[in-house]
Order: structure tokens, then C-alpha cells, then sequence
């Protein structure tokens, strides 16, 4: 009986024993070669566009003190966003009191970003060269001419007031997707028939359909226009029309249709495009680069995102804890067993101790 005992329960023993000394101790894991960076994907394929993104400091427009030049160099860029940011800083408060009531908000309330855009260019808008908007077209002049005289005029109503002085339509929603002195934070939530887009300012969401339906008709005009959007590899591609002239993007009409484009570059960006054509108003396309940079932490506001949950199964963040959760198992199981081998290895001699005494007992 010792024999038949010690036969199975030896190895059994050594095998657990080798399971633990081979198991991650203390936290200890391999060393892991370091891999290419790869876009992410979602469960169902697409890329990744999913997370909370801010602002940058650079100028919409290339600013005249730096004409000619479409590019920082890295000491310019830190000396340009320290000046930007003490001049900005609305805690310099002036000694005349008109000036300071100007100032309306303290700093705390402001987050404009504190740098320029990775690439180091002067401006948004990366055409025409020079990093100016087109010159508006004679009729499109003209109604500009309209909207300011109405502006200097006390309002006769409501609607004598821009969409953006009414908190109606706010510049960060676009589209285009532009930055602004504060709220500048965007939510991307993706399904695979939808992606949407939650502003910070104002708490408006896009929703940009994914399949292929038509726009809606040319008579329906809508603030914020009419988004269709498919997908280039990893690129998103949105293409908005169907615009009001109360929008008035610097100037465009009723006759506005961009192109937009959303490209994860790295891990933490996403590369913001767009293109604007519109004949009526602007005497050429210009377009405009716009790098989202990851927020730290969740930042968005949270009177505007509570009761708004990304959808879970979308989450690439609820991927890799599932995973890790899995992994944590496998370790946990493999533990248990090591130490249930390593007792009985520990134990084999006074098993068999006790079954040879038994054997000789029950001979006499």
C-alpha cells in the first residue's frame, strides 16, 4: 500500500511544487519586449476614437506678428505659450475698475490649454499657406455688414442676437470643432452604426449615422447641419451639409459643406481635420488641423455628463479589465494548487511513515 500510495502521490507533488516556483512571486512578471505602437480597435472593428479630449493654445488664424512663418521653433513655441499664458492669466487684475469688471471670471473657470499644437505650427488653419481665412465673396461681405449693424443697435428681440451670445450654438461644438477660452472638452462614444460627440459647452452631442442612410432633404436646414459619416481605414470621415445661415462659421452661409476627418496618431491624439467649401461665401477651400489631446482623468463636466455612460461594450478600457481580471484567476488558481502540492510533498515521508506502521500492525 506504501508503494501504490507514493507511486501517484509523488509526482503529483513535484508537478505542484514546480507550479509554484515557476509562478509570478511578489508581483514579479516577465519582462516584456517593447511593441510598436498600433492604432486601437473596438470589439467590433472600427478605430478607436473612444475617450475625453482638450485643447491647445495656438492661434485659429496665424497672427500678423508671425507672418511668413508656418512653423515654431521648439525655443519660440516655450516662449510663445509663457507669454500667451501670463497674459491670458485673468488672476492679473487691473487697478481701473472698468478694466477688472472686464475681466469678468477669475482663472480657475478658464482651460484654454497651456500648449501649442505638437507639430509646432502658428495656426489651425494650415490653407491657403499663409494660415489666413479666404476672403469672403462680395454677397457674403455684405451680409456680414448687415450682421454687425444689428449688433450695434440695442436687439429689437431675441433673435437680433447671435446663436452664440444666446448660448444656443457654441464654436467648440462646431462643426468644425474648434477650441475656445473654456469648456473645450470632447466625449467620443462609438456603436457601429453611430458615433457620437459630446461637447462640454452648451452639452450638445453630435450624432453622426454610420450606414450610409442619405442626408436629409436640401430644405431642411439645421444649426448645426446634417452629418453623414464612413469610415477610411482608420480614418473617420464626417461629412456635414445642410447648414442655416445663422451658423455663419466666419462668415459662410447656407451653402457650407465640410469635410472632417478623425485620426488616432497616437496613443493620447487624435489628428482633427476639416475642409470647407463654400463658393458663396468664401472666395476659396481653406482647411484647418485641430490635434485633440487626451484630458487627464475623467474632466468633463459632471452636470453635463451624468446619466451619459459610453456604451460598455465599446469600452477598450472595460476590455483590459476584463483580461486582467481573467489573468488575476489563472494566477490565483495557479497558487492554490502549488500550495496544495507543496503540502503534500511536505507531508509524503509521514504518509508513508504511518502506512508502513500500519502494514506491520495489521501483519501481527
Amino acid at each position: 500500500m506504501r508503494q501504490r500510495f507514493s507511486a501517484w502521490t509523488t509526482p503529483l507533488a513535484f508537478t505542484f511544487a514546480g507550479v509554484l516556483l515557476t509562478a509570478p512571486v511578489g508581483g514579479q512578471s516577465r519582462p516584456v519586449a517593447a511593441r510598436k505602437w498600433q492604432a486601437p480597435r473596438t470589439l467590433f472593428g472600427q478605430a478607436d476614437l473612444q475617450g475625453i479630449s482638450n485643447a491647445t493654445i495656438t492661434p485659429f488664424e496665424r497672427p500678423n506678428e508671425l507672418a511668413g512663418k508656418e512653423f515654431f521653433t521648439e525655443q519660440e513655441a516655450a516662449e510663445y505659450e509663457k507669454r500667451i499664458v501670463r497674459e491670458g492669466n485673468r488672476d492679473r487684475r487691473s487697478n481701473d475698475a472698468d478694466a477688472d469688471l472686464k475681466g469678468a471670471y477669475n482663472e480657475v473657470w478658464f482651460d484654454r490649454g497651456a500648449k501649442v499644437v505638437p507639430t509646432l505650427r502658428t495656426s489651425l488653419v494650415v490653407y491657403p499657406p499663409d494660415g489666413k481665412i479666404p476672403l469672403l465673396t462680395a454677397a457674403a461681405g455684405r451680409a456680414a455688414a448687415a450682421r454687425e449693424k444689428i449688433a450695434r443697435r440695442p436687439p429689437e428681440g431675441p433673435q437680433d442676437l447671435p446663436l452664440l451670445v444666446r448660448c444656443l450654438v457654441w464654436p467648440t461644438v462646431g462643426p468644425p470643432t474648434l477650441p475656445t477660452a473654456y469648456n473645450n472638452n470632447y466625449q467620443i462614444v462609438q456603436t457601429p452604426v453611430y458615433v457620437a460627440i459630446l461637447t462640454e459647452m452648451i452639452h450638445d452631442v453630435r450624432m453622426i449615422p454610420l450606414d450610409e442612410r442619405p442626408h436629409i432633404p436640401a430644405n431642411i436646414r439645421q444649426w448645426l447641419g446634417d452629418s453623414r459619416g464612413r469610415w477610411e481605414g482608420k480614418t473617420l470621415v464626417v461629412d456635414p451639409t445642410n447648414f442655416t445661415d445663422k451658423t455663419n462659421f466666419y462668415g459662410s452661409d447656407e451653402n457650407l459643406h465640410l469635410t472632417e476627418r478623425f485620426t488616432r496618431t497616437e496613443e493620447n491624439t487624435i489628428l482633427y481635420q476639416f475642409t470647407v467649401d463654400d463658393p458663396t461665401a468664401f472666395t476659396s477651400v481653406w482647411k484647418g488641423d485641430v490635434p485633440l489631446t487626451r484630458a487627464p482623468g475623467q474632466s468633463m463636466n459632471t452636470r453635463v455628463t451624468r446619466g451619459i455612460t459610453p456604451w460598455k461594450t465599446c469600452s477598450r478600457e472595460l476590455v483590459h479589465k476584463r483580461k486582467l481580471r481573467r489573468s488575476r484567476s489563472r494566477m490565483r488558481i495557479n497558487v492554490a494548487f502549488a500550495v496544495v502540492g507543496a503540502c503534500l510533498l511536505l507531508n509524503v515521508p509521514k504518509l508513508s511513515a504511518h502506512h508502513s506502521f500500519a502494514a506491520e500492525f495489521d501483519a501481527h
